[in-house]
């Protein structure tokens, strides 16, 4: 079976400076290879045939490095956005997308298993399947619970809280491209937003092993170590 992915490598990385300031963002290296290429190699291996990467931000140089796809095995082509359209509007720019297809952010380091992620959300014929991870938040501070007469209530010194976040992979059903409107700035929240709306919500699937956002320094110099350090097996 034909499997389809879009890797989002528009933005620009301003979060990740000084390292993107000559080098697109996917483009970073992660130990010996740039992010975007362990993406790349870690999809062609779950058995994605078709790769389409949208560009923007230094996009002749990701066009440069990643060719058609060949060197790995798989076919690669491109959507160019002329102004960002945040992280969904890209979508409505592909007009060749199937029934199914994954849709993730080109900064993502995970161990998730992607061909067990497409097949799940398939078979479940979801609308929106969102891989999600479990992080915790610790407050660098004490917190206070007030009353309504102002006074203490309750104290928690340094609490942490447990979130479960988008880890920035995704699986989609062509409907949503009904919801994404044209050459207009529409990101996730907006769709997550708009099919609750519509009574049409998007399923959660928690990962439990290893994912990392490499979108600030100290994410990134962590994923190096990582990598180096073999605590995640690509």
């Amino acid at each position: 079976m034909s499997k389809r992915a879009v890797i989002l490598a528009g933005g620009k990385g301003t979060r990740l400076k000084p390292y993107t300031i000559s080098l697109p963002k996917p483009l970073v290296p992660v130990g010996d290879m740039p992010i975007l290429e362990i993406i790349i190699r870690q999809l062609t291996k779950s058995g994605f045939d078709h790769i389409t990467i949208t560009i923007n931000h230094m996009a002749d140089i990701i066009r440069a490095f990643c060719g058609d796809g060949s060197k790995w095995g798989t076919k690669i082509d491109y959507s160019l956005e002329d102004k960002p359209l945040s992280t969904m509007g890209p979508l409505k720019l592909i007009k060749d997308l199937p029934e199914n297809f994954l849709v993730m952010n080109g900064d993502v380091l995970t161990d998730l298993d992607f061909d067990s992620f497409y097949n799940n959300h398939v078979i479940s014929k979801n609308i929106f399947t969102i891989s999600a991870y479990s992080r915790d938040q610790k407050v660098d501070y004490g917190v206070l619970e007030v009353g309504n007469d102002n006074r203490l209530v309750d104290f928690v010194e340094k609490p942490v809280n447990r979130y479960n976040v988008s880890m920035g992979v995704y699986m989609a059903n062509r409907e949503i491209l009904d919801y994404i409107p044209e050459n207009q700035l529409y990101g996730f929240d907006h769709l997550m937003l708009d099919l609750i709306r519509y009574q049409k919500p998007a399923t959660v699937k928690i990962h439990s092993g290893y994912w990392l956002d490499i979108g600030r320094p100290d994410d990134y110099e962590k994923a190096c170590n990582d990598i180096e350090g073999n605590k995640i097996k690509i």
